[in-house]
């Protein structure tokens, strides 16, 4: 079954997804290293010694009991470390590059035999995005896969969770280990080409020197702290059960009581220490709020939080511009977390319902060839009459390099401009390309084409569609019309044009006005 592959190697967890075309994506469950609930893959390696060719893997490492165990065989939280030039990071038999490398070979040869992958997306923090992807592609050149492709972990963690290009998006990232949180806006918007994979590797080729663009979040503010799901675990082993040390089976007892309070009320495990009578662990979720309330967590979260939106307010970016609040990582599904998101941003949507996998499955929208069939080579723009310059502007509607078919229509607004208007033109051109070295892609294909800096002049449509009548008469400066623009399956430029001066959807018609390429 021929499809697309998408691995979010995560700090605590790593998430596998598949989607073959046609199909819903899917969390894909990889035994015997993957949990049942959530379906993730633990980040965890343990090696015996140095020499062993095949270690052990996520829940492997924990069923063995080796997960907080100390010593150079155990290899965890190597995320961070990897890309970022720190050579002191990683105190075990392996550097956190030999880690990540191993983990992701391994998942690979586990996958089901009716798998077979045309595409690899994975998925790379902003912050050390260069160095990561130069790591991705070393790993992964002996990998049997014909496409690779890469993308930055906000965008898709935004996208994954419905949200349109062009947002300013809030990233609340609850880990096992840390607690980021970043400001970012995402790629594309009105005019702009949407955001997409960056590829690395085509048709079997590696396409390191092609030139083409690095395009990621851009990072507004950030703030982090080290500290994660697994202290709060620490927490709750300490408070049921005093003065023994927080390890082990005690310290995944207390993981598993604080993810059954996510969903209900009350909690309770079965904890059997060694040489003692089984002991029952219970614990309701007014006393883990209470714990966390006691311990600062929100505190802590709020320092956080005021950070980002400093940074934002020095950006020129005022907090309630922010389109939505996405919580990612198990500790964001802590009803306190939630709670106190929606206190301190209360007038900014909260879009967290799948918190776990949204990273992975926005990595597979985001990726040519599952959801987009094909990228434009030239840009389609209209003619407006810009009432500040008094003269013709094109406006562009979308862009080279935009993805069709288009998911969302792009609207604008109309007004006549002049008095008793009886119609309205749709002046439409295409962006002559110049020359100036930058990597589109034609039918999927990456090509090498060359355009200059600056604005590129349009050349107008021939012959241009049919003009809008308006009855009655439009008036000069009032906006008249609503028109909603996309592209088809087709690779035709539509719209749908409603009358303001009518009843709602009396008087809303669509076209077609011409191919695009």
């Amino acid at each position: 079954m021929p499809g697309t592959l998408a691995i979010d190697l995560g700090s605590t967890t790593t998430v596998v997804a598949w989607q073959a075309p046609g199909e819903a994506p899917q969390l894909l469950p990889l035994p015997p290293y993957s949990l049942a609930e959530p379906c993730v893959v633990p980040s965890l390696l343990w090696l015996s010694n140095p020499e062993q060719p095949r270690p052990l893997i996520g829940r492997q490492v924990l069923e063995a009991g080796l997960a907080d165990r100390p010593g150079p065989g155990l290899s965890r939280d190597f995320k961070r470390a990897i890309g970022a030039g720190d050579q002191e990071a990683g105190t075990g038999w392996l550097t956190p590059e030999q880690a990540g490398g191993l983990l992701l070979r391994q998942l690979w040869q586990a996958l089901p035999e009716e798998i077979v992958p045309e595409r690899l997306v994975l998925t790379a923090p902003i912050e050390t995005y260069r160095g990561y992807r130069n790591w991705l592609q070393d790993i992964c050149r002996t990998l049997p896969v014909p496409e690779l492709a890469l993308v930055d972990e906000p965008t898709a963690a935004a996208i994954g969770a419905g949200l349109p290009s062009g947002s300013k998006v809030l990233v609340v990232d609850l880990g096992g280990g840390t607690i980021d949180l970043s400001l970012v806006t995402l790629e594309g918007g009105e005019g702009k080409a949407a955001p997409m994979a960056q590829l690395l590797r085509f048709a079997g080729r590696d396409l390191e020197r092609s030139g083409q663009a690095v395009r990621t979040a851009r990072v507004i503010g950030k703030a982090g702290l080290p500290f994660g799901g697994r202290d709060i675990d620490r927490w709750i082993a300490g408070a049921l059960v005093p003065g023994v040390s927080a390890d082990g089976e005690l310290l995944r007892a207390a993981e598993r009581l604080k993810c059954r309070l996510s969903e209900s009320e009350q909690a309770r495990e079965l904890w059997s220490p060694a040489g003692e009578d089984i002991r029952d662990l219970q614990l309701d979720r007014p006393a883990l709020e209470a714990l966390l309330q006691e311990r600062g967590l929100l505190e802590r979260l709020d320092t956080l939080l005021e950070s980002v939106f400093a940074a934002a307010r020095r950006a020129g970016i005022d907090p309630g511009a922010i389109d939505a609040v996405l919580p990612v990582g198990g500790s964001s599904r802590i009803p306190l977390i939630r709670r106190w998101l929606a206190q301190r941003c209360p007038h900014i949507p909260l879009r967290g319902e799948r918190p776990v996998e949204a990273v992975a499955l926005g990595a597979l929208a985001l990726t040519p060839g599952v959801r987009v069939r094909d990228v434009l080579a030239r840009g389609v723009s209209l003619r407006c009459w810009d009432r500040r310059s008094n003269r013709h502007e094109w406006h562009p509607l979308f862009v080279e390099g935009q993805s069709w078919p288009t998911e969302d229509p792009l609207e604008l607004r109309l007004a006549c401009s002049r008095e008793g208007q009886e119609a309205i033109e749709l002046v439409l051109g295409e962006p002559v390309p110049q020359q100036r070295g930058e990597v589109l892609f034609v039918d999927g294909v990456p090509v090498l084409r060359a355009r200059p800096a600056g604005s590129p002049p349009v050349e107008p449509w021939a012959p241009c569609p049919e003009p809008l009548p308006l009855t009655p008469p439009g008036r000069r400066g009032v906006d008249r019309l609503r028109l909603r623009f996309a592209i088809d399956a087709d690779g035709r430029l539509t719209v749908e044009v409603e009358d303001l001066e009518q009843p709602a959807g009396a008087a809303v018609s669509r076209r077609i006005l011409g191919p695009v390429r």
